[in-house]
Formats: structure tokens, sequence, C-alpha cells
């Protein structure tokens, strides 16, 4: 089925509760590559429940149970077109996670998902669709806001605007101000796939190949993680409450093996950064961007 416009913009989902614990935390963390060191006493708190602190970009995994269901029990006004994109044309361009307070090891969310625009690039070109999940506490106050575009190849020509989504952040022209190398483990993707997104690709040596790979490739969500990390152990010393947003684009895939070398451009409390695999020349994440503070 097409996008439907402006219909698109209306398009939301029932508000779904859900829950996690600290099992799902300390797996999010070992999933980004945490604790292969298991006497590094700065990194035992995220994969260990004494004391245990929580990576923010685990937001992103957390309540996916919940978008699931919720994205089953859309109910849409009366007369609405419901759009769907063509699912094999589609690639996550960029995210974010924002957070209103610091993230708890466990609890019980609620989560409220819509779309927020929709960016028609041409009948060839394919359309730029963003999405906003909102989690609210017991209390009905805000803990986190995820913002993720999808770059939906097979969607394009359906007549909305083709300008006005956001713009990516510009990382500064000058050379980094530091450079951290990353190894990313041969079964890394085996391990973060059990935070919930078990897509072949990443797992099935077959199925990579019958989508142009050589082999399965690391989730772009665990890349994102990896950056996170970076800034936790880089910049501000695994104080994770200090993380308030942190944001990035996905360029080119990394497999798992691949040592991931970030970038980071520090101008107060705007942390700049990108990612790069050296041995194949590849950017992997561009325009990203951490803000720092506390709460």
């Amino acid at each position: 089925m097409p996008i439907y416009y402006p219909d698109i913009l209306e398009q939301k989902t029932e508000p779904r509760t859900f829950a996690y614990g600290d099992k799902d935390v300390m797996l999010y963390a070992l999933g980004i590559g945490m604790g292969r060191d298991p006497m590094d006493e700065r990194e035992l708190p995220f994969v260990y429940e004494k004391g245990l602190k929580v990576v923010p970009t685990a937001a992103t995994v957390l309540a996916a149970g919940a978008r699931r269901a919720a994205a089953q029990a859309a109910q849409q006004k009366p007369g609405h077109r419901v759009s769907e994109l063509n699912r094999v044309m589609v690639v996550h361009g960029e995210q974010k996670v924002e957070l209103h307070k610091p993230l708890p090891a466990s609890g019980s969310f609620t989560a409220h998902s819509r779309t927020v625009g929709a960016y028609d690039k041409g009948k060839d070109k394919g359309a730029v669709v963003v999405n906003e999940t909102v989690w609210t506490d017991e209390a009905g106050e805000k803990i986190a806001t995820l913002t993720g575009s999808t770059f939906a190849r097979g969607d394009g020509g359906f007549g909305g605007p083709s300008e006005g989504a956001p713009e990516p952040h510009e990382v500064p022209a000058r050379k980094p101000d530091l450079s951290v190398p990353f190894e990313t483990r041969p079964d890394q993707a085996l391990i973060y796939r059990l935070n919930g997104d078990r897509n072949p690709l990443h797992s099935d040596p077959e199925f990579a190949k019958r989508a142009g790979f050589p082999r399965p490739i690391l989730h772009g969500l665990c890349t994102y993680g990896i950056t996170c990390r970076a800034v936790l152990q880089e910049i501000v010393d695994y104080d994770a409450d200090r993380i308030l947003s942190h944001q990035a684009r996905f360029s080119a895939p990394v497999f798992p093996g691949d040592v991931v070398t970030v970038d980071f451009w520090k101008d107060g409390e705007v942390v700049s950064f990108e990612a790069r695999v050296l041995d194949r020349g590849a950017t992997v994440i561009k325009n990203g961007k951490t803000v720092l503070g506390s709460m």
C-alpha cells in the first residue's frame, strides 16, 4: 500500500504499557560490547545488578515489545487512509534519543507513537518518514522521546512536500579532537539480536547473501549504541545521567568483528561524532551529536 498524504500525519498507535527489568538493561549493555573485561570497574555497573546503571540508548530496545503490539492495535479516525511502507525497501535513516529523566534500571511505562513527518523525494527517489515515540511513567511524566527517520526507497511519488525534513547535524570542519577504536566481536550481532530485533539479516549467512551482503551485518542500532558507549567512556567518565540526548545518521553497515573508530569534536556541552571502519574506508555513522548536562 502507498503513503497517503496528509493522512499519514494523523497516523498514530494506541498507547501501550510495557515494563523492563535489570536483565534487559544488562543484556543491552552486553550487546553493545560492554563488560568484555569483567575486571573493569567502570563498565561493571552497566552489566551487574549491584548499583546497576543504564546506557541512555537502551531506550531504543527496552520498549520494542510495546512498539510491535501498538502497531497491531492502531486505531485511526473514520475515513483515515492507512499508509504502509514497502518493508522490503526501507532502511533506518536517523535515530535520536532524548532523555527527560535518567532511565531507571526497571519500571513500567507507557509508549505513545505517531508519525510526525513525511517527505517525498520523487517517484524513483523514495520518501523519508519521521516517527516519534514518547515514554511516560506511571505518574504521566515524560521519561524519554525517541525520534527516528525511515528512508523508504520504494514509496516516493506520493505527493507530499519535498522539503522541510529535519536537517542533519553538521560536525565541525576541523580535525577530530579525539579518535578512539572499539573492536566489535564476531558474535556481536548474535548477542545484540536477543534485545528483540531478530531480522535474519543479522544472523543467517544465506539470507545476508540474498540481501547483497557477503555475511550478516551488525544492527545499525547496535553501532549507534557503541557510539553512546564511546561517549560514556571518553567524555563523561561513565556518568550516564550527563547525556541528555544522543542522535546520529546511519551511512554504511558494520560487519561483526570490524573495528569501529569513533571521532569526537568537543564544543562545550555539545559533542559531535562520526564513526569509521578504517580497514574498509567506510564511514558508518555520520552527523552525530550528543548534548550533555545534568538531570
